[in-house]
């Protein structure tokens, strides 16, 4: 899920914790594995570029974040990235890239049009000709939301040997026009206060996201459900999309 406040240094140091790799990561790392160049639109810590270069890819590797903690704590364990700060409203680039990934439902947290049009946009310039651009978004049928309750709070334990419990609650009784707003709550027996953020996240369905691509110049060539690349379905729980520039 993602979560705004890890723009906080301190929560920034969890969220490896809180996300470790899984089968998303594998699916994401196929696709790099086979680019050049290589530019990760919400990197956050920056696994997938950091795993990547682990392995050996010798090519082009941005991530680009909003969140300056994030990047903190993904330059602290690579320096031969390029880590850049910003969204694709600051930052550009001009058909300098091979592939371009979203990746941990970044997409979603583009809530109004306008920001999924300038998006869009912003990666079709940045992709070469036979690009791809490779990202997900929750199937809005499968309603992941239901499951974000307070009674589902997970728990892990921070590099000083703080537990953290973290929960999410959803406000406004479910979505509306396709938005779910939500709390995330963070919170330790060793902290004197509970630390809360308010996010938003956008459910598109599958031809909402068509829609949006084609106007951007992008097309869609493959679409799965989930990570074992098994086909879009109605529950589904993920929409899985792979586009290219349109001819």
């Amino acid at each position: 899920m993602v979560d705004h406040s890890f723009a906080d240094l301190s929560l920034a140091a969890l969220y490896d914790r809180l996300n470790p790799w899984g089968p998303g990561d594998d699916f994401y790392l196929g696709f790099v594995r086979q680019a050049g160049d290589v530019l990760d639109v919400g990197c956050g810590t920056g696994q997938l570029l950091r795993r990547a270069r682990a392995e050996g890819h010798t090519g082009r590797l941005t991530g680009l974040d909003p969140a300056a903690a994030m990047l903190v704590q993904a330059r602290a364990d690579r320096t031969d990235v390029e880590w850049v700060l910003g969204d694709t409203r600051v930052r550009s680039w001009d058909a300098e890239f091979d592939l371009a990934v979203m990746t941990g439902h970044a997409f979603q947290a583009l809530v109004r049009d306008e920001e999924i049009r300038g998006c869009l946009r912003a990666v079709r310039q940045a992709l070469r000709p036979g690009g791809r651009f490779v990202f997900e978004v929750r199937n809005p049928a499968a309603r992941a939301w239901e499951r974000w309750t307070p009674d589902r709070a997970r728990e892990v334990v921070a590099a000083d040997g703080t537990p953290v419990r973290v929960s999410h609650e959803v406000l406004d009784g479910g979505p509306r026009d396709g938005r779910v707003r939500f709390t995330e709550t963070y919170d330790s027996d060793r902290w004197p206060a509970p630390r809360v953020s308010h996010s938003v996240l956008r459910f598109l369905d599958g031809d909402s996201l068509a829609g949006f691509l084609a106007e951007a110049g992008l097309t869609v060539v493959e679409q799965y459900g989930d990570w074992d690349g098994r086909p879009p379905a109605p529950t589904a729980p993920e929409i899985i999309t792979v586009a290219v520039p349109t001819a």
